[in-house]
């Protein structure tokens, strides 16, 4: 009897039935080998997330050295910041961290990266440090996509052209002196490329008017206002 049933049972499924209930099991193995697919990435992140962030704040201090030697400062850098907005100044719409150098309290200095927007090929992400008084301790750039060989000449591993800004501050008396030579300025271009150190030039001048601006108010716990 029991034979019997089975057997009625097995014609009376239909090849539809059949066909869905191996769609189910496909979609239940797909929806399994995803999550452990998502688990696994997740699982991954979390277990890199921190090393990534120490190598980049590795990065980011060794090139602050080079701008501002630690002999000029005694306090830490990462945890004695402010957090700011001014894209006309900053170049981006999107919150600049300040980092404060002080030695034994007294302010010293504020490192702070600022985009270049008018870049041959998109933006010029730079780094500036500006001494209390307003001149520049140093610029190094940090991300582009100039020319290779033309525009890419502003690095400081092509050639020593941004160090041309060490020193340097604002010069209400000169009023072109904030451009390059083509234009009447101070900076050298390079031959077939102005549009790169012209934007860089530019940059570098904005964030010097913010420092100017803010003043005392960069080394103070509150926010600036913006």
């Amino acid at each position: 009897m029991d034979q019997h049933n089975a057997e009625t049972q097995s014609k009376n499924t239909r090849p539809g039935d059949l066909l869905r209930q191996k769609m189910l099991q496909s979609a239940f193995y797909l929806a399994l080998f995803t999550l452990a697919g998502i688990s696994f990435l997740l699982m991954t992140q979390y277990i890199t997330a921190e090393p990534i962030k120490k190598a980049e704040k590795q990065v980011l201090l060794k090139t602050i050295d080079q701008i501002l030697p630690k002999t000029q400062y005694n306090n830490d850098l990462f945890t004695d910041t402010i957090s700011v907005t001014d894209s006309e100044h900053l170049g981006t719409d999107e919150p600049v961290t300040i980092y404060r150098a002080r030695l034994n309290q007294k302010p010293v200095a504020v490192i702070m990266k600022v985009i270049a927007t008018e870049g041959y090929s998109g933006k010029i992400h730079i780094i500036t440090g500006i001494y209390q008084d307003g001149t520049l301790a140093g610029v190094r750039v940090l991300k582009h996509r100039e020319t290779p060989g033309l525009g890419d000449k502003v690095d400081i591993r092509k050639t020593d052209w941004v160090l041309g800004f060490n020193g340097e501050k604002l010069r209400p008396d000169q009023q072109y002196y904030w451009l390059v030579k083509k234009d009447g300025g101070h900076f050298d271009q390079f031959t077939g490329a102005t549009i790169t150190p012209r934007a860089i030039v530019k940059a570098v001048k904005n964030a010097l008017h913010f420092v100017q601006q803010q003043g005392d108010r960069l080394y103070e716990s509150a926010q600036p206002p913006e």
